[in-house]
């Protein structure tokens, strides 16, 4: 062995540096929520501290006095409300999503570019203009504090982003499939329903994840329009903050299980969604 020469293969580091910068990237976008769930853990005096006491005691009275615990209201009317209004309004979003998309993509419509141009354009208009009309109808319709408005505004607010990503996400459908589908007899009902939805499954998982996350957070109009009957969760937690006493462990616990839905939500469709914001980006 002493005539041989011994070669050592070094492990290439390429993208090492790259993949250091993200994980630092992940740790400094995590922070903030980790503080919140630790905060969420101590007393209001500990998370009044500045600076911050790390090492305080935990404590779950925050959770106690969120779920009502200390003779206030439970949060529970609020988050069935804003379940029933999102899951509604998603549902209703990809019901009429789906056939707009199939006419803008597939059986393209005249002009459908312009089509598209202008659903996108309504959500260029700020919201708060928008407010004190829908407010005047509401109230001379008797629909004010009524869930079933917030679930009409939510559909009409979420639609016009569902029909742009579903076009997208439709466009890479084989047409030669739906052809097929056709010609042994499949109607238009029948092709969206067993032919395009199958295939386009991870596009219509992503954009029913954001609309459900849409109007999860959505707070203007629900405080402008709700008291006490269809008050959603994030009107709820407004409730928290006042002029006087502390509240910052209340607030932190009650923002962390509200976010709660959404994550888990995000968490169950990760690969469905991260597939379905793929579609496209690699012919």
């Amino acid at each position: 062995m002493s005539g041989t020469a011994v070669r050592v293969r070094r492990i290439p580091r390429k993208g090492t540096g790259l993949s250091l910068v993200a994980w630092l990237a992940g740790v400094v976008f995590f922070l903030p929520i980790a503080w919140m769930a630790l905060t969420s853990f101590h007393s209001e005096q500990d998370a009044a501290t500045n600076p911050p006491s790390f090492g305080a005691p935990l404590t779950l009275d925050g959770y106690r006095e969120f779920f009502g615990a200390g003779g206030g209201a439970g949060p529970w009317p609020s988050l069935i409300n804003s379940t029933v209004a999102s899951l509604t309004s998603t549902l209703l979003v990809l019901l009429l999503a789906l056939p707009a998309a199939y006419a803008l993509s597939i059986r393209r419509v005249r002009r459908w570019t312009d089509v598209l141009f202008f659903f996108l354009s309504t959500k260029m208009l700020p919201v708060v203009a928008g407010l004190l009309p829908i407010y005047l109808f509401a109230r001379n319709a008797g629909l004010l504090d009524n869930i079933w408005l917030l679930v009409v505004l939510y559909t009409s607010m979420n639609l016009p982003i569902a029909v742009w990503m579903m076009q997208s996400f439709l466009a890479e459908v084989p047409v030669a499939v739906i052809e097929a589908a056709r010609v042994d007899g499949a109607r238009l009902p029948t092709v969206l329903a067993r032919v395009i939805a199958p295939m386009a499954l991870p596009g219509i998982a992503a954009t029913a994840l954001i609309c459900f996350i849409f109007s999860w957070n959505e707070l203007l109009f629900a405080r402008v329009l709700t008291g006490v009957v269809a008050e959603t969760a994030p009107v709820f937690l407004t409730g928290f903050i006042t002029s006087q006493g502390l509240f910052l462990a209340k607030v932190c616990a009650a923002s962390l299980v509200i976010s709660l839905p959404v994550l888990a939500a995000g968490f169950a469709a990760q690969d469905k969604l991260v597939q379905g914001l793929s579609l496209g980006a690699v012919k």
